[in-house]
Formats: C-alpha cells, structure tokens, sequence
C-alpha cells in the first residue's frame, strides 16, 4: 500500500488528467492472457487511453474491449531493426485484429549512419499502413546524443507520424524530464510526445504531462492509484 504522505500527493495531483494521459501497458515476454485481461478491465475501469499490449493478443483484447479502450501495440519492439517491409505487415496484420494505435521502434542503425532520408521513409511507410490510426514513433532516447534527438524530432514531423515516444522501455533508460521538454521544443505542433518508460511515481507523471507530454506509456500509473506496489515498465 502506498505511504500516507503518497496518499497524499494522489489527492492534490489531477490524477483523471494523468489516468487519461496513460497507455496502460503490459509488454513483458511472459504475459498471460490472464495478465493482459485485466490490463484491458483495469484500463476501463480507470479511464486511461489506451492498453499497449504485446501483437500476439491484440486481437483478443480488441474482442474482449469491443468500443470500451482502444487497444495499441509494438512494431519492431523493442529493437527497431526489423525490416520496413516487416514492419509494415506487422502494422496491418494489428490493425485487421483490431488495433487503433501503432508503436513503431526506429532503426537506431540507420539513425547511427545518418541515412536519415531511409528513417523518414520507413516512418512514412508505416504511416500509410495506419491510415487515420495513431502512430507513434519510438526514438529510443538513452541511445541517442542530442543531435540525434533534435534531427528525429524533425523527421517525425515531417513524416505524418502523430507521435514521437521517447523509449520503449527495454533498453538501458525510460524517460527523462529533459527530453520530453526538449522534444517539445523541437517537434512541430502537430506532433504529439509521449513519455515511456521508467515513470515510477505519480509525480513523474505529472511532470511529464506539465513539460508537454500527451501520453504516457506505464505498466505503474494505474497500480500506484489502486494503492498496489508499482514495479515494471
């Protein structure tokens, strides 16, 4: 259970404003259905914006949540170097199951190299499979310099993509205050930020949404609030 002092902070924070901001998620490699199935009831239940979820169950999970949550999930999770090509059929193939949203990981290979015409592509192409669905763009921010950041905000605009998403929680850091607020900076206004990763506390979250997320991908946000120990994505 939480502390009463953390108690306290959830009744002075705008915990439906961060609730709302939340993509429930549950992306770990031993998911269950059962684990997923209430990722999907607990995301109802709590008002958050989406459940991001492994491909494999996006099409029981948009069955069990018919029109209650959009259901969201992985491309190329969580290393990005898939080939476009797979990447775009792993897009369709969640989107005919169901899914309303699109995670999609960069290839950090190619940003390493500069073939930044090659990442605008790729991006564009997944775009196109998503149609008017979401997509967001993972940039992986702990393996990145600054330069790199900036340039992957501009090429995320650029793109059509709706999103720029700092991490996916499998690499070596989640997301920092200094780079949701530098993306804001950066990105163009049709693009959205989403925080993921490593947001352990209700005041991370709402840190993050007041430099300027609009999502934030989180396994705790909802267990922090039912008063659960919060460990995980």
């Amino acid at each position: 259970m939480m502390e009463t002092n953390q108690i306290g902070e959830v009744r002075n924070m705008d915990i439906k404003r961060i609730l709302a901001a939340a993509d429930h998620t549950l992306l770990t490699q031993t998911a269950t259905w059962e684990e997923i199935r209430q990722i999907c009831d607990d995301g109802v239940e709590y008002g958050c914006a989406s459940v991001c979820i492994p491909p494999s169950y996006v099409k029981r999970a948009a069955d069990h949540l018919g029109d209650k949550l959009p259901v969201c999930t992985v491309i190329g999770f969580p290393n990005g170097y898939s080939t476009t090509m797979v990447k775009v059929f792993e897009a369709k193939e969640a989107i005919a199951n169901g899914a309303k949203e699109i995670d999609m990981v960069v290839n950090l290979g190619w940003v390493k190299d500069r073939l930044w015409d090659q990442v605008l592509e790729e991006i564009q192409a997944l775009k196109r499979a998503c149609g008017e669905l979401v997509l967001k763009v993972i940039v992986e921010t702990c393996l990145l310099d600054r330069e790199e950041k900036v340039k992957l905000c501009q090429i995320v605009s650029e793109s059509g993509a709706d999103y720029i998403k700092t991490s996916t929680g499998f690499s070596t850091g989640g997301a920092t205050r200094e780079d949701v607020a530098l993306f804001k900076a950066h990105v163009a206004p049709h693009v959205k930020v989403k925080a993921a990763g490593g947001i352990a506390t209700l005041e991370d979250a709402q840190d993050f949404l007041d430099l300027g997320a609009d999502r934030l991908g989180t396994s705790r946000i909802v267990k922090l609030v039912k008063g659960q120990q919060a460990t995980g994505y």
